[in-house]
């Protein structure tokens, strides 16, 4: 499969042409915590600010027409870019807020499958972000449910070799993320859903490292519910996507109440319009999806499965090297089996963040610290991190050029 054309790509990004500390190009892997944004989406969010910008389903003027049709518009790009029904995608404003608003549903239904009790389990796992662990945290401590999870081995893969005693009859949610933003781990949901499903468990999945990177299809996965951030995958920020089985958000309850929401209203009583309206209460982020959804296309036009293919090259090239590096730790698997672009390490007797102050100097933007992962630092018995992440706009010379400033940071703190 042919690589990608970098050069031409990085022309449509402004922010490569500013000049970073000391004169050094911008030589940004830092993905994995925000993607940069193409001149397509800025274009797009401007458009509709400049043409269009009315409240979305609240008007019968011109500009509530063309606002509501660009905004639906954009959840049907969405809803195809995942192989979902468009009533089924929901819009939030990050990845956060909708696995918040899972948790929440869970919290507010007293009956059926939602409904959780002392004695009923709630599984995850010790990659996960704060964002896919703290709300089931919560959940159960509200619920009187036990919180389990299932352990990472030392080479950054899920121990699955107890997972028919992990998942059993109490199981009512099993929460996992697609892709480690650590480890850089592709997690084998075929066999984690089977044995959920089997068990009448739903499964949560966290895409934020996922969707951006490679073809996904919630048909295909199985999973019932899904999350992921328009930030990491070109969009903007303040938008994010909620999609769950049709079934499963008819039974669900809001998580937030207010107009656009409602069915009918009483001063004693409301009842909710069907999804996904049930779940976007006020005006939304009509821009922002708009954006989104032109981050979408762009994604679409290139490729998933060429980006794909570019980033298992990039990585499979920086591990090579990485691994020649005397001092150098890498946190995950070394090999590309179930891997994507992520890449976290650890150099000896230098704190990472100041190895990442002295990679800012030749321009080089890496993140440093926990990366949200605060039990899989402590599994690892380390305080964070150094991360390099890639994307469809980084190449071999930002590979080369790590792996210099890597040599470089030894040498300023005098370490081999």
């Amino acid at each position: 499969m042919t690589l990608l054309d970098v050069a031409a790509l990085k022309r449509d990004f402004p922010i490569f042409h500013k000049e970073m500390r000391n004169g050094s190009r911008l030589i940004y892997l830092d993905s994995g915590a925000t993607s940069q944004k193409p001149q397509q989406v800025l274009d797009a969010e401007r458009d509709f600010y400049t043409r269009h910008n009315a409240a979305v389903h609240r008007g019968s003027h011109l500009l509530a027409e063309e606002a509501s049709a660009a905004y639906e518009g954009a959840r049907e790009s969405l809803a195809a870019f995942i192989g979902a029904q468009v009533d089924e995608l929901v819009f939030t404003k990050s990845a956060t807020e909708s696995l918040n608003l899972i948790a929440y549903s869970f919290s507010n239904t007293n009956s059926g499958r939602f409904a959780l009790a002392p004695g009923d389990e709630i599984l995850v796992s010790e990659m996960e972000h704060h964002a896919n662990l703290i709300p089931w945290q919560q959940l159960a401590k509200r619920s009187g449910a036990t919180l389990k999870w299932l352990q990472v081995t030392e080479d950054g893969r899920l121990d699955l070799s107890q997972l028919d005693l992990a998942i059993n009859n109490r199981t009512k949610i099993v929460a996992i993320t697609h892709q480690s933003n650590v480890l850089g781990t592709i997690n084998p949901l075929e066999e984690i859903v089977a044995r959920a499903h089997s068990v009448g468990a739903l499964v949560v999945l966290d895409a934020c490292q996922s969707a951006p990177h490679f073809t996904i299809n919630v048909q295909e996965l199985g999973v019932d519910f899904l999350a992921f951030s328009g930030h990491k995958a070109l969009g903007p920020t303040g938008i994010g996507i909620f999609w769950g089985r049709a079934e499963l958000l008819a039974e669900m309850e809001p998580f937030l109440y207010g107009g656009s929401m409602i069915e009918t209203v009483t001063m004693e009583s409301a009842t909710w319009a069907p999804a996904p309206r049930k779940f976007e209460a006020g005006v939304p982020n009509m821009a922002q999806a708009v954006g989104f959804a032109a981050a979408i296309d762009y994604l679409s036009k290139i490729g998933m499965d060429r980006i794909q293919s570019h980033e298992e090259e990039l990585t499979r090239y920086a591990l090579e090297q990485m691994q020649g590096i005397k001092g150098l730790r890498i946190f995950g698997p070394l090999d590309m089996h179930n891997r994507g672009g992520v890449i976290s390490f650890a150099l000896d007797q230098i704190h990472p963040h100041d190895a990442g102050q002295v990679l800012d100097q030749y321009g080089i933007a890496v993140r440093t610290g926990h990366h949200c992962a605060w039990p899989l630092m402590r599994k690892y018995g380390v305080a964070g991190t150094t991360r390099a992440s890639f994307y469809l706009y980084n190449d071999r010379s930002d590979v080369d050029a790590l792996i210099e400033g890597i040599l470089a940071t030894q040498k300023y703190f005098k370490v081999n």
